[in-house]
């Protein structure tokens, strides 16, 4: 009796480890296909409240010509495609504050500044990102069509929009509003390899001072009207920015290098009683103070 409880204790604590470690995948499963704070409401079986957030960065893309690319591909090769593509940006998008919504067809959707609140930081991380993934495109390779360039399209638009999980089979995070529609705008109005900008993600990227941004002009946005519109050129490094300062700072002030016989010559007075010049030394070196991003 002691061997069989022995036996049957150890039984016990191997299959409690199995169910544990079963646990956890499924619970690392669920967070990747839904925020973390949502799914363990959800583990704890307690419904799911829309959040209205006032200010977020959503950011889509598609491929140009990915229809006609379809069509001259078998289908495992436009499922291979979509799988390294987005293999690819997943593995990018982890660098950044940013989260992943989903993906329709060719089409690839994020989202910065939920469910977590970073201030206005979502627009520079969806920036940051969109470049990252443009970069990152040119250098790519389809498996079966090498010789092909894969084009990139890319918007973004900042607003406000409310998120929340709908269905209970197969629940879906999603986010809804005008901002949703007009981010989607700004993909469908944009061009190959750039990066479509409007002009309220503009205002928010401006603050930073390290963005470059070229003025598009007007567009015709279905459903909107003409919209002054924006392409996202690249971004400055702000070490760049304050060595540039220092360098306008030093061209200006433009002082010799002299020696310590010199120094103590200009100090001593002349034997001319010429005056000396002080416009040209300068007591002390202003501070540099960088961009405030």
């Amino acid at each position: 009796m002691e061997q069989y409880a022995n036996n049957l204790e150890s039984l016990v604590e191997e299959r409690t480890a199995d169910y544990l470690e079963e646990k956890r995948k499924c619970e690392e499963l669920l967070y990747q296909l839904l925020p973390k704070s949502v799914a363990s409401q959800l583990i704890l079986g307690q419904s799911v409240v829309a959040e209205t957030y006032d200010s977020v960065t959503i950011y889509f893309s598609d491929i140009v010509g990915f229809t006609s690319l379809s069509a001259e591909s078998q289908p495992l090769q436009v499922v291979e495609l979509l799988n390294d593509l987005y293999t690819c940006f997943d593995s990018i998008i982890e660098n950044f504050d940013v989260y992943k919504v989903e993906t329709i067809g060719d089409a690839y959707m994020v989202v910065s500044g939920l469910p977590v609140r970073n201030g206005l930081n979502h627009a520079r991380e969806i920036a940051r990102m969109s470049l990252a993934l443009l970069s990152a495109v040119k250098s790519f390779t389809i498996r079966h069509r090498p010789w092909d360039q894969l084009k990139l399209r890319i918007g973004m638009h900042t607003g406000p929009c409310v998120a929340g999980v709908v269905g209970l089979k197969m629940p879906r995070y999603c986010l809804f509003g005008d901002t949703v529609n007009t981010s989607s705008r700004m993909e469908s109005n944009g061009e190959a390899l750039k990066i479509h900008v409007s002009p309220y993600t503009k205002e928010v990227l401006d603050t930073f001072g390290t963005f470059e941004l070229e003025l598009r002009g007007e567009v015709e946005m279905k459903g909107k009207g003409k919209m002054t519109t924006y392409w996202l050129l690249g971004e400055k490094s702000p070490n760049s920015t304050i060595n540039n300062s220092i360098t306008s700072t030093s061209t200006t002030t433009n002082i010799p290098q002299t020696n310590s016989n010199s120094i103590s010559t200009v100090n001593k007075p002349t034997t001319n009683n010429s005056p000396v010049n002080h416009n040209n030394v300068t007591s002390s070196t202003p501070l540099l103070q960088g961009d405030s991003a």
